[in-house]
């Protein structure tokens, strides 16, 4: 039986598919941007300044800083950069990390956001940023670091190792597992969970042994991407606050850590959503 639900869509234009990186100009034009500046963290360096070259004229520079959990200090030299670059964007590419920081930059000065994820992550499809400050996480929940747009590139994640691509992946199908028993669940997000899970399930073993699978890479982006929304759509559960508070306080990779913690979670949750466990 259908029940008594509110559903409200979260403003963010995504574009998906294979190639569209090269549309990254054209989107940060669309936002009314002009001097966008791109986000990664050091691993990533490289590949943020090919993004920056091929931006051109709207490319302010690459800031190549970005790490687990958003610490304030780092968002406090992103910012520094930022200004003395006259930057009225920020193109994020990479991860959850560099989307955190990418949010963060969001929160303090308004700046638009495009983010290219190159993981599983999903956190590009919420209103949620999480901080860390002297070993502690604080997490709000607010629509000032939505990102105005996405671009999901499947080429991008050929380069993602199996072994985080497993717990990448296992990390959206958490959001997407916490959607089914949220206390504000709805008709339409328990849809995009069910089959983001599907589809996730289906795509992560073959890339376990097929890292170069072309229709397992772009099922799993997709299905990250339904993980995403519904992360975005209602609010956090049991699983995601112990994710937050162990990886904040002890500097946990956050992929690994959902990885571990969601089968516990779910057990221990199971005998109050017998539905969502169906």
């Amino acid at each position: 039986m259908i029940e008594t639900f509110t559903y409200e869509a979260l403003p963010i234009r995504v574009r998906f598919g294979r190639g569209t990186l090269a549309e990254a100009g054209a989107e940060v034009a669309r936002l009314g941007s002009s001097r966008a500046l791109v986000l990664t963290t050091p691993q990533q360096a490289d590949e943020g300044e090919k993004l920056a070259a091929q931006l051109g004229p709207l490319s302010a520079g690459c800031f190549a800083g970005a790490t687990m959990h958003t610490p304030v200090e780092v968002t406090d030299t992103a910012l520094e950069v930022l200004r003395a670059t006259g930057a009225d964007c920020v193109v994020a590419l990479g991860g959850g990390s560099t989307t955190g920081l990418g949010k963060a930059l969001a929160l303090r000065t308004g700046v638009k956001q495009l983010v290219i994820p190159t993981t599983y992550a999903g956190s590009e499809m919420t209103p949620i940023l999480g901080e860390t400050q002297d070993g502690r996480k604080t997490t709000i929940r607010s629509l000032d670091v939505l990102p105005e747009a996405v671009i999901y590139d499947v080429d991008l994640t050929l380069s993602l190792p199996p072994a985080l691509s497993a717990t990448s992946g296992v990390n959206a199908i958490a959001h997407a597992v916490e959607a089914l028993y949220a206390k504000d669940r709805n008709p339409v997000i328990s849809l995009m969970a069910e089959d983001g899970i599907r589809t996730l399930s289906s795509a992560l073993p073959i890339l376990a042994h097929e890292p170069a699978n072309m229709e397992a890479r772009t099922k799993a982006l997709y299905g990250a991407w339904l993980c995403g929304c519904c992360l975005g759509a209602v609010g956090m559960a049991l699983h995601h606050k112990l994710c937050h508070t162990l990886g904040g306080t002890f500097n946990l990779p956050h992929a690994e850590t959902h990885t571990i913690i969601l089968p516990h979670a779910v057990a221990y949750n199971a005998a109050a959503a017998p539905e969502a466990m169906a």
